[in-house]
């Protein structure tokens, strides 16, 4: 029998991982769950290397920008951040997700801006 996909159905509640601060680097446990960024300064969350956290393929983060602080997406070294209209969350309320669409390559949607 083959295996079902997993989807955010499954789980009665996502986390939050209330972030303040004007940078952040996702962790493990950030997977399929919430990063919220709240801060009135400019904000840069990094997504790190497989080497560094080993995110399974298909893994979603969801990021809310709370704060008016403009929300910056970047890879670090080595790690490619693909967007269709650019790497910063559009603004304040705004709703993006990274995917992991394979090992060091990430896509970032949603409500974003160049």
């Amino acid at each position: 029998m083959p295996s079902r996909a997993r989807t955010f159905a499954d789980k009665a509640n996502l986390a939050i991982n209330a972030q303040t601060g004007t940078t952040y680097t996702l962790v493990l446990s950030d997977a399929d769950e919430i990063v919220t960024l709240n801060n009135g300064s400019a904000i840069t969350l990094t997504v790190p290397t497989n080497a560094s956290v080993a995110y399974e393929v298909g893994t979603v983060i969801n990021l809310i920008q709370l704060g008016a602080g403009q929300v910056t997406v970047a890879g670090a070294s080595g790690v490619t951040v693909n967007s269709e209209r650019g790497l910063k969350i559009k603004g304040q309320y705004g709703v993006a997700a990274c995917i992991k669409v394979a090992t060091d390559t990430w896509v970032l949607a949603g409500n974003t801006a160049t």
